[in-house]
């Protein structure tokens, strides 16, 4: 292959390369639970939750892309937190979010909504209950 079409292959794969930081991130799944993984994903899957449990959240994202990631936790329809992060991935990655109360949750119905870019991307309802015994 000559020189040039190799200089403008090598170029052509830098350039789609780099695309990927600049496409908007893809949300492929929504996890809760009690504890999180080293990569990032929840381990233990629950929607249930004890007052002084902390609520661990991890967004899911396909392939490459950059943005921001929010969640906007709410205890019925108050807002009682609304964390951001601004993230670039090169490939699949899960994004860690953690809710935590001092003082214990109060028992009830909560929902945590994802944005990425400001975009709605997905709900997850859970609840707070007292642990029989």
């Amino acid at each position: 292959m000559p020189t040039h079409k190799v200089m403008l292959a090598v170029a052509l794969a830098f350039t789609l390369i780099g695309c990927g930081s600049n496409r908007p991130l893809s949300v492929t799944a929504i996890q809760l639970g009690r504890s999180v993984n080293s990569d990032n994903t929840v381990s233990g899957f629950t929607t249930t939750f004890a007052p002084d449990d902390s609520i661990h959240l991890a967004v899911l994202t396909g392939a490459a892309g950059s943005g921001t990631i929010r969640v906007r936790w709410k205890y019925g329809e108050r807002v009682i937190d609304e964390p951001k992060k601004q993230v670039s991935y090169s490939m699949a990655a899960a994004t860690e979010f953690r809710l935590q109360s001092p003082g214990g949750f109060p028992s009830g119905d909560y929902t945590a909504e994802i944005f990425v870019n400001d975009q709605p991307a997905g709900t997850r309802p859970f609840r707070v209950e007292i642990p029989r015994r």
